[in-house]
C-alpha cells in the first residue's frame, strides 16, 4: 500500500512536470508536441498507472537509491514509448510523431516520477 501511494505522488509530480513544461512552452521550444491541459481526465489515469508502477520499489532489491529510482524509471519509459504512443495513441514507435526529442523527455519525467517516488517512501519509513 505504501509503494502504490509512493508512487501515486511520484505520478502526481510527474503530471505537473509534464503540464508545467508544456504550459510553458519547453516541450515546443524542444520540437515536442506535449502541452496537456491540468484536468482530471489528463491526471487520473496517470496517477494510478504511477502507483502501480510504484509496486516495483516493493521488490525486495540490495540497492536502494538514486540507483534503484533511475533503472525503475526505464520501466514506465520503455511501457510508454513502445507500448502506449504506438498502440493506444496512434504517435509511433517511441512517440517519434511528437518530436524526435519525445524519448529524451519521456526518460526525464519518468525520472522524475521515481525520484519522488523514492524520496516518499523514504518519508514513509
Amino acid at each position: 500500500m505504501i509503494c502504490f501511494s509512493a508512487g501515486a505522488i511520484g505520478a502526481l509530480a510527474n503530471s505537473l512536470a509534464v503540464w508545467a513544461f508544456g504550459y510553458y512552452g519547453v516541450s515546443q521550444s524542444m520540437g515536442v508536441a506535449i502541452a496537456p491541459v491540468l484536468t482530471a481526465h489528463f491526471l487520473y489515469p496517470r496517477i494510478v498507472w504511477g502507483g502501480l508502477w510504484g509496486l516495483l520499489f516493493a521488490l525486495p532489491l540490495g540497492s536502494r537509491g538514486f540507483t534503484q529510482a533511475a533503472v525503475f524509471s526505464l520501466f514506465p519509459t520503455a511501457f510508454q514509448l513502445f507500448v502506449v504512443f504506438p498502440y493506444f495513441m496512434g504517435k509511433g514507435v517511441a512517440g517519434l510523431s511528437l518530436g524526435t526529442m519525445t524519448p529524451v523527455l519521456v526518460l526525464f519525467f519518468n525520472w522524475i516520477w521515481a525520484l519522488v517516488t523514492m524520496m516518499s517512501l523514504r518519508l514513509a519509513r
